[in-house]
């Protein structure tokens, strides 16, 4: 009777770790997106903020492309570098090879998921505020506001747009 081994020392199960590490920051990166206009960072809280008023103008849709701080790209070279190393088998030779390939792929895929991490949808609004001038914010639109709206523009962390209650 042959004993049960886990993991299994088989070159397909070392294919299968090294695949899941390199794409499991893509499929992360699906469950994101540009944070919600009513979430406030711990260092907000607690602080004044001016506020202005005005009229919504026009909007349009804009997308939000964040920097890149490379982590991901390093990360997924490490990690792809590692797992990589592993499909090379018991070859000194293909082990290296396996792990640069792994390195470029890991690194790759690293990039696109701090892409896809950091990239969202938002709203340009175009406000004429009571004093006459007109200002430009961006920001989500999950208080549903439309031209012609009056709202409040809060000048803080960051600026702001909030609804009037009538």
């Amino acid at each position: 009777m042959r004993a049960f081994v886990f993991p299994p020392r088989s070159l397909p199960w070392r294919v299968l770790a090294a695949a899941l590490v390199v794409l499991a920051p893509l499929v992360l990166s699906a469950c994101t997106g540009t944070p919600a206009n009513s979430t406030y960072s711990g260092m907000g809280v607690g602080r004044t903020a001016s506020v202005t008023y005005g009229t919504i103008v026009s909007m349009r849709n804009v997308v939000v492309q964040g920097g890149s701080s490379d982590v991901g790209t390093f990360g997924g070279a490490a990690l792809g570098g590692v797992a990589g190393s592993f499909i090379g088998g018991n070859s000194f030779r293909g082990n290296i090879l396996g792990a640069i390939g792994g390195a470029l792929l890991g690194g790759l895929a690293g990039n696109v998921a701090e892409s896809s991490l950091n990239r969202g949808d938002a709203i340009e609004f175009i406000i004429r505020q009571d004093d006459g001038t007109t200002i430009s914010v961006v920001q989500t639109n999950e208080n549903n506001f439309r031209p012609g709206q009056r709202v409040a523009i809060i000048r803080g962390e960051r600026t702001r747009l909030a609804p009037i209650q009538a």
